[in-house]
């Protein structure tokens, strides 16, 4: 009788199904602007330095950036009939991230030029954020760079030099500048705090880092890309430096120099425009700092960052689809 009893409650009991779904099984708790706003806390280091060593003006160029990017893109997808996503951050990054590759005496008129074409072209025009090839931010600073060469490679000298009151702007050669065209090295010091002339985001190396490693704590870059890179400027800089000592900088000069740090923290680290497989990532990494030392020390430029990127971009697909691990199972 209990035994009756017993199966018939089994019986009555509601079965529980089991859902069988694709991966992933294990989700974080994440989405863009999440992802997009720690980035943005991330940056805050390198823009407090640019305040500190090139004063206000630094803060007016990336508010004239930022604030543009957020009207383009608003702007962009309005006219296209699209989503508007402007609050997910991404146009915030972008513009922060133009505002720092530029000297800090750049017009503002030209920022928002600059913004225009970053937004515009580098981003919506592939179909908005996820779909773009190229980093936005260096797409725009290259564009700068091809319509004003003269006021983006005009340098100015840290306030922390020592500049006299009532002066805009005193005009400086930044490090790789000193060491491509005079042959002059600049203190590791100097370059690793940022009391150098340049960029105004990218001569804070300690800034960057601390930025940097922020978003590693966090789990957001991949361990890989900017140590590939880095390592890679490092390793190949540090051959020519053994060949001849006297005519080329050391491998912590190219690393200390120039966007190397911001680039390989912020923009090599991009999800969307970087390789998703781990050999195409270390292609990636290794054949981008390849190229950026090849160009400081041969090419016209003295910084070669931007453009090794840029052209490593264009190849990500290629890297992806030829760099895909085999399935369990799969075939030759």
């Amino acid at each position: 009788m209990e035994e009756k009893t017993q199966e018939k409650q089994i019986q009555e009991k509601p079965v529980e199904k089991l859902v069988v779904s694709s991966s992933p099984h294990f989700l974080r708790d994440e989405n863009i602007p999440k992802i997009m706003h720690t980035v943005i806390l991330a940056l805050l280091p390198a823009m407090a330095s640019s305040v500190y060593f090139f004063g206000l003006r630094a803060l007016g160029l990336i508010l004239v950036s930022v604030i543009s990017c957020v009207l383009i893109e608003y702007a962009v997808q309005k006219i296209r009939e699209k989503p508007v996503t402007v609050q997910d951050g991404s146009a915030i990054i972008t513009g922060i991230l133009l505002a720092l590759t530029l000297p800090p005496s750049f017009p503002y008129y030209a920022a928002v030029l600059g913004s225009a074409f970053a937004i515009g072209i580098g981003k919506q025009l592939f179909g908005g954020l996820g779909y773009n090839i190229f980093n936005p931010a260096l797409l725009g600073r290259a564009f700068l760079m091809a319509t004003y060469p003269v006021l983006t490679t005009t340098w100015s000298e840290p306030l922390t030099k020592g500049v006299k009151a009532g002066v805009d702007v005193v005009s400086a050669a930044t490090p790789l500048a000193l060491m491509k065209f005079e042959g002059k090295l600049t203190s590791h010091l100097d370059m690793f705090f940022g009391n150098v002339a340049g960029s105004m985001g990218e001569t804070s190396a300690l800034a960057i880092l601390i930025g940097g490693l922020y978003l590693r704590y966090r789990g957001y870059i991949n361990w890989k890309l900017p140590l590939g890179y880095l390592g890679s400027m490092a390793f190949f800089g540090g051959i020519f430096w053994l060949i001849n000592p006297a005519k080329y900088p050391d491998p912590l000069f190219h690393i200390l120099a120039g966007g190397a740090m911001l680039g390989a923290w912020f923009m090599v680290t991009d999800m969307v425009t970087s390789p998703v497989t781990p050999l195409g990532q270390w292609i990636f990494v290794i054949c981008g700092g390849l190229l950026a030392v090849v160009i400081r020390l041969f090419g016209g430029l003295p910084e070669g960052v931007m453009y090794s990127i840029l052209l490593m971009n264009a190849f990500v697909p290629l890297l992806n689809k030829h760099t895909r691990p085999k399935f369990f199972g799969e075939g030759m």
